[in-house]
């Protein structure tokens, strides 16, 4: 749902009235985070990993790092595109960590099935 309220907000152009007025910080990015826990459409995956991405994130996944390197924050990013199926790439601001800990973590959950499933 936060999604969802972001895309409708940035369309009509609200985000902008927003920061302008509110400044820089104005708390969308974590109105955005509780939406979608508490709203989680289209959160489903849509597609599955082939083999080759399954053993990349694997691999990203061992190494355990608190940071991502360029290569690593590409792959999370068209990974998680691919796997919610959404039609624009989408890499969220590096000043954002939350965000790609919600992107990893939705990853993981979709990576996580394939071991279950085993």
């Amino acid at each position: 749902m936060g999604d969802a309220v972001e895309i409708v907000t940035k369309a009509t152009g609200i985000d902008k009235v927003a920061k302008f007025v509110l400044g820089e910080d104005c708390g969308c990015e974590e109105r955005k985070a509780k939406l979608n826990k508490l709203f989680p459409i289209g959160r489903q995956p849509k597609e599955c990993m082939t083999e080759t991405e399954y053993q990349r994130w694997g691999e990203l996944r061992a190494s355990n790092t608190d940071t991502l390197s360029k290569e690593e924050a590409d792959l999370v990013a068209q990974l998680w595109n691919k796997l919610f199926n959404t039609r624009k790439f989408y890499r969220p601001c590096t000043c954002n960590p939350k965000e790609w800990q919600r992107m990893v973590n939705d990853i993981h959950q979709v990576y996580d099935t394939y071991d279950a499933g085993s």
